[in-house]
This record gives structure tokens, sequence and C-alpha cells, in this order.
């Protein structure tokens, strides 16, 4: 924005005349700012009044500026760039795994048990202790988690318990997100890594994803990931592989609708009565 300031009464430029090509005319300038002529301003006086017109002038051009919109809103702009702004990078489930640490210092689990870990299927597992009482079982579920989520967390809530087995069910969430097969079963390996560089006697059991009606469209990436970790399952006795998927489909190959609560996602009671007669016996006694 650029701005052109005037006399109002003369038009004239605001750059003060040389006075070779204007002679000096103090009455002149003294009637226009309202000056005494008693005041006796002669010679340089009217410099004096034109650099004081000048200053009248500039002073009113800042008033103007500060005062336009645009303006107003640069000084908003870099005074709430100065504030401090409140922490974006806090980890996801960090509330959830905050709260297993409490309970662990209030309750402390026994060590050398069975520990659930995974998502959703696990977190809402409430009759784990009850499904297999000749067990000593942890749950440490937090729903909507993905594998990566029980690799970073693992120094917190899977380590430290130091189980003899773990039990993981995660997988569909990272279908669900859009990762391939293939990422799902480098997330399960970077797990098994993880656990076994610190424990490398415990033993590890997936359980496969599951079928759902609610996700059945990514049906075929869920086939894929079950099999690569299935495979792989073979070349090491401390890993398991438990297949809860076909007992959870019925004739039609379709998954059974009376297995899953209203979401179409996640199991009723009868549907976890159909996951304890299936892990039951891959449990270490």
């Amino acid at each position: 924005m650029i701005l052109h300031f005037m006399n109002p009464s003369r038009h004239e430029s605001l750059t003060a005349p040389h006075p070779a090509s204007r002679p000096p005319s103090p009455r002149a300038s003294t009637q226009e700012l309202g000056i005494s002529a008693g005041r006796g301003i002669k010679g340089e006086g009217t410099f004096q009044v034109q650099g004081f017109r000048l200053g009248l002038w500039l002073g009113l051009a800042a008033v103007l500026i500060a005062a336009h919109p645009l303006a107003q809103a640069a000084a908003a702009d870099a005074a709430v760039s100065t504030q401090a702004k409140p922490a974006t990078n806090a980890l996801p489930f960090e509330k959830e795994i905050l709260a297993f640490e409490a309970s662990d210092k209030t309750n402390p689990p026994p060590k050398d048990a069975i520990l659930f870990v995974g998502s959703s299927s696990i977190r809402l597992w409430k009759t784990l202790a009850e499904d297999f009482p000749q067990h000593r079982v942890l749950n440490r579920g937090f729903g909507g988690s993905q594998i990566n989520d029980s690799v970073r967390y693992a120094s917190r809530i899977v380590l430290p318990y130091r189980p003899r087995q773990i039990v993981l069910y995660a997988g569909g969430n990272d279908i669900n997100a859009g990762k391939t097969a293939e990422q799902v079963f480098a997330d399960y390996r970077e797990f098994v890594r993880t656990v076994h560089a610190a424990l490398p006697k415990t033993s590890i059991a997936y359980i496969s994803i599951a079928p759902n009606p609610a996700r059945w469209a990514q049906v075929d990436r869920v086939r894929k990931a079950n099999g690569l970790v299935e495979a792989h399952t073979r070349t090491d006795p401390r890993l398991r592989f438990i297949n809860v998927f076909p007992k959870m489909l019925g004739a039609d190959g379709q998954p059974r609708p009376e297995i899953y609560v209203s979401d179409r996602l996640h199991m009723n009671a009868e549907g976890y009565k159909i996951w304890t007669g299936i892990v039951g016996p891959y449990l270490d006694r």
C-alpha cells in the first residue's frame, strides 16, 4: 500500500522546496499553520515551518496506518506467534498406558504370567481370568491399537512383567488403516524381535486376524496377512499361530452374525466362547 500525502490547501509535495526555486514566505507559512506573525519567524523560519508541517503529516500517516485493518491483523498475528503453543506430539494411547502403569503400582501383577496384549478384542475380553482359571493371565489390551503400538509400548506394558508367554491379537486395525499384508507381517516380526531381545525364552502366540461383517471387504488382505504370520511361526519353536478364522464363519463362508455385537465388528459372549475353546490348548502350563 502506497500513501501519497499532499498539502490539502495547495496540493504540494511534502518535500521542502529549495530556497533558490521558491523564495521564503514566512507570512504565508505562518498563516497556513495558524502561527502568529508576531513571533517573528524569518529566513530559515520557512524551513522550520515546513519541517513542522511535515512532522504533523507523518504523525497523521502513522496513525492512519496503525488503524488500518491489515495492520491490526498483522499485529495480532505477530502477538499470537509469540505465545507458547500447546504440545501436539503426544503419543497415541498414552492415557491408556499411564492407566496400566498406575494399576501396576497399586496392584502389582504376578511375574511369569500369561500376558494378553493387543487391540479391542483383547481389551473387551472381560471374562479372561474366568475363562482360563488354571492360568495366571494378565490383560493389557488397548482398543484401536495396531501391532506397532504394542511394539512402541513393549518396554512399559510387556517386558516389565517378564511373562512366560504372550498372546498377541492385533492386525485388523492395521488392515483397516490401509496397511498391506506385508506391512502387518513386518510389524509382527518387529514385535517378536523386541520381545525376544529382552526375553529370549518367552513364547509368543499370535491369534489370527478375525473375520467380521463390518470389514468383510478387507478379507483378502486379512487372509494374506494371516498366512504370512502362520508360515513364519513354523520357523521358530517359540512362536505359535492360533487360527480362530474358520470357526467364526458359517456354512455359507461368511462371518457368523450371531457372534457379534451391533457394530458387527466386536464379539459378544458367544464369540468369546469360541475363542476360549480355540485359544486354551495353546496356553503354556
